[in-house]
């Protein structure tokens, strides 16, 4: 397509929100995230396009151009949210991938519509795509997208970037139509994954599933070289900095201090609402430290900000009502008037908000059952200009592989995270400081604008801001 766009970004979502003002006119205003701030400045600045979902279902909105981006919404059905999105996408490829926190449900009519849509992105990327374009496909609900599209468009330059882990072989074999997934992937030139071993599984898989015969970071199928290769994600260094040194955040910080903590230490967790996270395991740790007499109510204080997430799905309907019945328990047994051991906060808060709480932490808590990278750890530590504060980090997230000066624990051992939790609040000033100052030296010098760069220079793409 001649009078296409020459770099198209495929993803489930668009890269903005759409909403209406007081005159009932419809506004768009940049989503938050890392993959947002660092791609909407290459898409911009190369006259590009992107290509997802506005988020709402059963949306006829056509192709739009909005700050420089031409942007090509797919639209999906209230069935195609449930079959494809919280079915196909979230109750089995999220939990498979995840080690199997919670059992995968298989499911043929989700699988055909996770089919479906993958093809109807494919059709709109072929569609905007000029000849010879690059493509950039994300994550787990479009598995099957570069195969479809290298077969609409073999001029294509294709890359597609996994957000989440892959699991090794033993696991992978049990999805349904697993060949077909992984031929899906083989369609791009270019697989990019958060961790090396990630990018082995699925090397490994070439050999085990289709008897290719991998070499180093690559495999040859149907006449091609894909490559394979780990490229950790990152944040936006610069953002996260600006708000922690703006004075409205830090004044926010000081009385998020006084009103959650007071003057009692405040271990904080910010996450979605998710099975993968360890909230469970978390609150009852610190329930079991509050029982044992390890930490006392009057003396420390657990706030943990629990972000809505996929509500409409059993699964995690069932998470919430047993991390609010463990959190009621803790603070009916421990806590007195006007001093509650947990906060517990079902709710979005603004990127200012999160900041200012990472401000006025003592300890941060990331302890996710497993997870591809984990972006809050990152954040933590790049918004603690003041080199205070202590990280407790799970072995199971990418991070920890960057981050190892953190308190690393194995959150599946409640023993091991209630000493973790201990050893951070034991830690003296100057070991935490030095921990910090190591952490953050680390991530400056990697944000989430190099990932990016890093992933098309791998690919082959020119990137000019």
């Amino acid at each position: 397509m001649a009078d296409g766009y020459s770099f198209v970004v495929v993803a489930n979502r668009l890269p903005v929100d759409r909403t209406t003002d007081e005159h009932g006119e419809t506004q768009w205003t940049r989503s938050p995230g890392g993959l947002v701030s660092a791609l909407e400045p290459i898409v911009r600045s190369s006259g590009g396009a992107w290509v997802g979902w506005t988020g709402a279902p059963d949306d006829d909105t056509g192709p739009v151009q909005i700050d420089g981006i031409h942007l090509r919404p797919v639209p999906l059905s209230a069935e195609d949210v449930d079959r494809y999105y919280e079915g196909q996408s979230n109750s089995t490829v999220w939990p498979l991938f995840h080690d199997l926190v919670e059992q995968p449900v298989y499911r043929r009519d989700w699988r055909q519509a996770y089919e479906e849509v993958n093809r109807r992105f494919a059709h709109a990327a072929a569609d905007v795509a000029a000849e010879g374009a690059s493509v950039w496909v994300h994550d787990y609900q479009l598995l099957l997208v570069p195969a479809m599209l290298r077969r609409l468009r073999p001029d294509l330059r294709i890359g597609f970037f996994l957000h989440i882990p892959f699991p090794p072989v033993e696991l992978f074999m049990q999805l349904p139509r697993r060949a077909e997934l992984l031929r899906g992937l083989l369609g791009a030139d270019l697989v990019g994954f958060q961790r090396p071993l990630a990018a082995q599984n699925f090397l490994q898989l070439t050999d085990r599933l289709l008897g290719l015969r991998p070499s180093g970071d690559s495999v040859v199928y149907e006449d091609r070289t894909v490559v394979a290769r780990a490229f950790p994600i990152s944040i936006d260094i610069t953002e996260i900095d600006r708000l922690a040194a703006s004075p409205e955040v830090q004044e926010a910080a000081g009385r998020l201090r006084s009103e959650l903590g007071g003057d009692r230490r405040m271990l904080l967790g910010v996450d979605r609402l998710d099975y993968t996270k360890g909230i469970e395991q978390r609150v009852e740790a610190f329930g079991e430290l509050l029982s044992e007499g390890a930490v006392s109510s009057d003396e420390v204080v657990l706030v943990q900000v629990a972000t809505p997430s996929r509500m409409r799905v059993a699964q995690y309907q069932q998470l919430r009502e047993r991390v609010e019945r463990e959190v009621g328990r803790i603070n009916g047994e421990f806590g007195e008037v006007g001093t509650m051991p947990v906060h517990y906060l079902f709710q979005n808060r603004s990127r200012e908000e999160l900041v200012a709480l990472y401000l006025a932490t003592d300890v941060m808590l990331v302890t996710p059952l497993r997870d591809g990278m984990n972006l809050v750890a990152k954040e933590f530590v790049a918004a603690r200009r003041d080199a205070l504060g202590a990280l407790v980090l799970s072995e199971f997230t990418g991070a920890a592989a960057e981050l190892d000066e953190a308190f690393l624990t194995n959150p599946h051992d409640v023993e091991d995270l209630k000493r973790a939790i201990l050893a951070a609040l034991a830690s003296p000033p100057a070991d935490r400081t030095t921990r910090m100052r190591t952490m953050r030296a680390r991530i400056q010098s990697h944000d989430v604008d190099q990932w990016a760069r890093e992933f098309l220079d791998a690919l082959g793409v020119p990137v000019h801001q």
